[in-house]
């Protein structure tokens, strides 16, 4: 099984996606991108001339023929689920490019497809592969900040004018997409401070803001999550990023505990990330303030590094037979917070989010 490499099909290329997703399968040994499926034949034909891949206008067709062991989906959200069960009813593993679905209940039948068959699925929520993360888990899980009693994170990136150049013009209409930046880049923080924190989101208050007037997606959202154990982590999150601004991304997290506070602004390519530790625990009495610097492996492709990882990761799992770091369950949940802040936006009030 060490030794064996799994077969992947593209599925769908009206995506921001799948072109950075080629170099990340094409470096993990694991895996090796066999075919592509796309019924747009402006799409389908250069994308497997130029890497050499059998091209299918039908899915069915696809499994019948080549009979992959991945199915890598990158389709209109709303078109997620039916394409992932198909694959996993015919025995294929997926990964369904975040969010999964338009709405938490399609993730659920992905969720519950797979499980019945016995595979495994992931979502790109890769943010949980960088050392930073790791190393601010590895801090609250030790009790470095004490008890941890709120926090923020900021992820803002881009125009909605990126969607219509990256040929996904369907992004901008809800129904389609499920939603705007809070369902497209909110759901990275969301799911990132589930993990950091152990807990899950136990109610949510919310905003959302509509500045454009073409289409019925908002372009900012601010939300308010309360966790189970009590921290309040706050959400900013945006589609209008200034052209001016460096590498057109804004991000920010900051955690703050009973004993300390941890903040880290995620650098770009080729830069040096920066963790900053400030603690009253005994376990940084010799250096309470700190400076943690990480120099990440410049890697090409989606997410660089983390990519890589995540796609590594759910290669070993499925020849290991072990879980991988981020699972369907994953991708439900951060749906379930997401479809709250929206409804606690509209009925201007705290909203619990379903289980």
């Amino acid at each position: 099984m060490a030794d064996q490499v799994l077969k992947v099909a593209i599925i769908g290329l009206g995506h921001l996606h799948p072109r950075s997703y080629m170099p990340l399968f094409n470096m993990v040994p694991q895996t090796k991108v066999v075919a592509v499926m796309e019924p747009d034949t402006s799409l389908r034909e250069p994308f497997a001339k130029e890497f050499g891949l059998a091209a299918y206008s039908d899915l069915d067709v696809l499994l019948n023929r080549e009979a992959p062991q991945i199915a890598a989906i990158f389709m209109p959200h709303v078109d997620c689920p039916s394409a992932a069960v198909r694959c996993a009813d015919k025995g294929v593993n997926v990964m369904v490019e975040k969010p999964v679905a338009a709405s938490a209940d399609g993730a659920q039948s992905i969720v519950t497809a797979v499980r019945k068959n016995k595979l495994k699925m992931t979502t790109g929520y890769c943010w949980r592969l960088h050392p930073v993360a790791r190393e601010i888990k590895r801090l609250i899980d030790g009790g470095v900040i004490g008890e941890v009693i709120g926090g923020e994170g900021r992820c803002a990136a881009g125009r909605l004018t990126r969607y219509i150049d990256g040929q996904s013009p369907w992004m901008l209409e809800k129904a389609k997409s499920g939603g705007g930046p809070i369902y497209n880049l909110g759901v990275h923080w969301i799911d990132l401070f589930r993990w950091m924190l152990s807990d899950e989101v136990a109610e949510v208050s919310g905003r959302n803001v509509k500045v454009n007037t073409r289409y019925d997606i908002e372009d900012n959202s601010f939300a308010h999550l309360r966790f189970n154990k009590g921290a309040l982590m706050a959400l900013d999150i945006s589609y209008t990023v200034p052209d001016c601004f460096p590498y057109g991304r804004d991000l920010y997290i900051g955690i703050r505990g009973t004993r300390g506070v941890i903040s880290w602004a995620p650098a770009y390519e080729g830069q040096k990330d920066i963790l900053h530790v400030c603690s009253d625990d005994p376990a940084l009495s010799g250096s309470p303030r700190r400076n943690q610097e990480f120099e990440l492996e410049t890697v090409k492709g989606y997410s660089g590094y983390m990519g890589r990882e995540y796609v590594t990761a759910f290669a070993n799992s499925i020849l290991s037979g072990g879980e991988p770091p981020i699972t369907g369950e994953d991708g439900v949940a951060a749906l379930r917070v997401v479809e709250a802040i929206y409804q606690a936006g509209a009925e201007k009030r705290w909203v619990e989010v379903k289980r």
